[in-house]
Parts: structure tokens; C-alpha cells; sequence
């Protein structure tokens, strides 16, 4: 869901940073260690620090905190796109970032409070329309918004907004290896992107000319702040309509990738060059293979998190829990018949139009996807050496994503 009205830039600093390094480990590794932080007094120091006076409501139940009130100038953020990314955005030297924590971070929020902050994150960071590119401040936002929920028991109401602000940088989050010092920010600024000799950027392929990407690779030396989209993704797995806009989303950027390769199943950008060594450096599938592992890796890891919240309860009933993630699933996702030129920005990449009706079990990641890539395959007339190859890294990855531990 995109945002209503309309968006302006807030005259944040919107300068290049540098590119970051090249290299890539063969998969996400162990989660680094996460220091669960007592949200109650997390909030009162904060709010004692900035003077704010916020209203208590005591609970119903002796067993359960008080309930905070969400601020009525938090509530109209959610119906003003605008005011709302200046208010989430850190800052291009995150030097907002605790204002940031301070307003998303609640451990109980009273009546629809949850629900208002998710309006108020998709506000700020999502789309306001299609076809429209993601701003810096925007991009920025999402990176802080990640680091901010970063081990926070998400709230029910409020998973299905956070869950279509990553859907909405569906190319960056599927990127995301590990936390880098060496990242230049949050976010990337449009014109810094740009292809080199080979027609490659590290931040991914086919990308819409004047978006800015979200760098959640980038760790803030001085708030230590995080964002990690895989460990965000597995605490929105819970909520079966989160699940269902996450899953959506990866297999709706995997048919907009493969149909935007060669009949060879190359990168249509590619260019090679020689080293001094007369040496090919990579070829025009090396790219295009990380990538496609990278998507299946991530719907690997879904279906890992479904299966380790039913084991600890968390998912109650795993029968009702599929019945209402295919509620929300809005369908199957095919590539064209022929190869696609258009470079559109990533909201669009995650609502694309569906295909039709999903086809076998859903929650079977490995057959939704290998379904997808034979149909491409054939209709392309993809050579059976390269579709078995790429059937292979993909079935190896979605693998790696089901069974890696956490």
C-alpha cells in the first residue's frame, strides 16, 4: 500500500558516499549476539532526557505494564508523508537516530497505538505512488527504522506496515549480507550508483535511475546502530499477513529479475574486461547467480522462521497460520514471455501484477520458485546447461536459508 498525498524533500544532506567493498561470504553466518533492552526504562530515559511528558494508562490486568498513549502530533505523522520522513529520517550522520528509537520503540501502546506506528513508518519511508523512486531521506529512514526495532517483540498491528517498508526496498534488503564498518551511511544518494566498466554496482542490478538505496550493511560507529533486515524478518514472521507481504515480495523480484536477463541467462549490462594478466575478472552470469541466491536464500529463511515459531509457540496453530498467509497472498508472479527492458523503481518491483492464482503448496519455497524458473526457462529457450546450473544455485540456497542457524 503506497502512501496518499504528497512528498517534498526536506533539505536533508543528500551527499554521495563512498562505495563500499566487493566481497560476499556464501551466506548471512550466525546472527551476532542481541542485547534484549528493557524497553520501559529505554523510553523513560529517553523521555526524560527530551522533557517529554507522556500520559500513562494503567492496564486492566495487574500481569500486564501500563499502556502508553500514543501522542496526538505521532498520530498525525501517519497522514502526513512528509512530516513524517523528516521525523524518521536520522540523518545523513544518524544524529537523530535516538529521536527515532524513542518514537517507534513502545513495549505497550494503548488501543490502536501499534497500528498508528506502522502507518507512521510506512509514511515515512514507503513509496508515495507508483513509478516513484524512494528519496535519501526516505531511504535513510528505512535503514532507521530496521536498527530501531532491532530485538523489539513486535506488536500484531503493527508487523504488516513494517513488513511493506521492506517489502518497498525489496532489492536492497535481498542484498544484505552482514554489518559493515566500512559502509559509507545509512542510505546511497541517486547518481552515486552508477555502473562501472564491467556494468556493475555492489547495490544490485537493473536499478531505476534516480533512487536512493538503503545501505542496511552500514554500521553507525558512533549510536551502534544496526539494521539487520534478516533478523527484522524473522520477528515479522509471526503475523501471517506480514509473512504473506514478505514472501509476495521476493518471489515478485525474482520473476522481475529473470525476466530482465538474456536468453542465456546473463546480465544484459555485463561487460567484460581483462585484467593485465589477460585474465576475465567475472563473467555475465557471476552476478546474476548472487543475486538469484541471495532471493532464494531469503525465502528459505520465511519458511526456517515459520517452522521455529510453531516449535516455540509463537505460531499456535500452523494450519490457521497458512490459511491466513494464503488469505493475504495476492497470487503467482511469472516472468514476460520475452525480455523486459524497463528499469522501475523498487516499489514497484514488490506490487507488481500477479500472474494468476497460486499454483501447488505455498508454503513449498522451493517449488514456487523452480516452478517460476522452468516456465522462464522454456519460454525464453534458456540453454538446459545454464537452466540447470541456475535450478541448482537456487535450490542449494534455498536450502542454505532453510536450515541456517540462528
Amino acid at each position: 500500500m503506497r502512501n496518499g498525498g504528497t512528498t517534498q524533500e526536506d533539505g536533508a544532506d543528500d551527499r554521495p558516499g563512498a562505495e563500499g567493498g566487493t566481497g560476499r561470504s556464501t551466506a548471512d553466518g550466525p546472527s551476532r549476539s542481541r542485547r534484549r533492552r528493557l524497553l520501559t526504562s529505554a523510553v523513560a530515559v529517553a523521555l526524560l532526557a527530551v522533557g517529554a511528558a507522556v500520559p500513562l494508562v494503567l492496564a486492566d490486568s495487574g500481569d500486564r505494564p501500563p499502556c502508553r498513549e500514543i501522542p496526538a502530533s505521532t498520530r498525525a505523522l501517519a497522514d502526513d508523508p512528509a512530516a513524517a520522513t523528516r521525523a524518521l529520517d536520522p540523518g545523513d550522520d544518524m544524529s537523530r537516530y535516538e529521536a527515532v528509537r524513542t518514537l517507534l520503540r513502545h513495549e505497550h501502546s494503548c488501543g490502536d497505538g501499534a497500528e498508528v506506528l506502522g502507518r507512521v513508518v510506512e509514511a515515512a519511508t514507503v513509496a508515495a505512488a507508483p513509478g516513484t523512486p524512494h528519496r535519501t531521506a526516505q531511504a535513510r529512514g528505512a535503514f532507521a527504522v530496521t536498527a530501531a526495532l532491532d530485538g523489539v517483540d513486535l506488536p500484531d498491528a503493527m508487523a504488516p506496515s513494517v513488513a511493506r517498508m521492506l517489502a518497498d526496498y525489496v532489492v536492497d534488503e535481498a542484498r544484505y549480507l552482514t554489518s559493515d564498518s566500512d559502509s559509507a551511511g545509512p542510505a546511497v544518494a541517486p547518481g552515486t550508483i552508477e555502473p562501472d566498466q564491467h556494468g556493475w554496482t555492489e547495490y544490485g542490478r537493473f536499478l531505476a535511475p534516480g533512487e536512493a538505496h538503503t545501505d542496511f550493511q552500514y554500521r553507525d560507529p558512533l549510536s551502534g546502530a544496526e539494521a539487520d533486515p534478516g533478523d527484522l524478518i524473522g520477528e515479522l514472521a509471526k503475523s501471517p499477513e506480514a509473512f504473506a507481504i514478505l514472501y509476495d515480495a521476493e518471489r515478485a523480484y525474482f520473476a522481475h529479475y529473470l525476466e530482465r536477463l538474456t536468453d542465456e541467462g546473463a546480465d544484459p549490462d555485463f561487460r567484460a574486461v581483462r585484467r593485465a594478466d589477460d585474465v576475465y575478472t567475472s563473467t555475465g552470469t557471476t552476478w546474476p547467480d548472487n543475486d538469484l541466491e541471495d532471493i532464494a536464500e531469503r525465502v528459505g529463511a520465511l519458511m526456517k522462521h515459520r517452522a521455529q515459531h510453531t516449535r516455540d509457540g509463537a505460531i499456535a496453530d500452523l494450519g490457521a497460520f497458512d490459511t491466513a498467509v494464503g488469505r493475504h497472498t495476492r497470487g503467482v508472479h511469472r516472468p514476460a514471455a520475452r525480455q523486459v527492458t524497463t528499469r522501475p523503481p523498487m516499489g514497484d518491483i514488490a506490487e507488481r501484477a500477479v500472474s494468476g492464482p497460486v499454483r501447488g503448496d505455498l508454503t513449498d519455497g522451493r517449488h514456487q520458485l523452480l516452478t517460476v524458473l522452468d516456465d522462464w526457462a522454456q519460454a525464453r529457450g534458456v540453454p538446459e546447461r545454464r537452466t540447470s546450473a541456475m535450478r541448482q544455485l537456487i535450490d542449494d540456497a534455498y536450502v542454505r536459508g532453510l536450515w541456517m542457524v540462528v
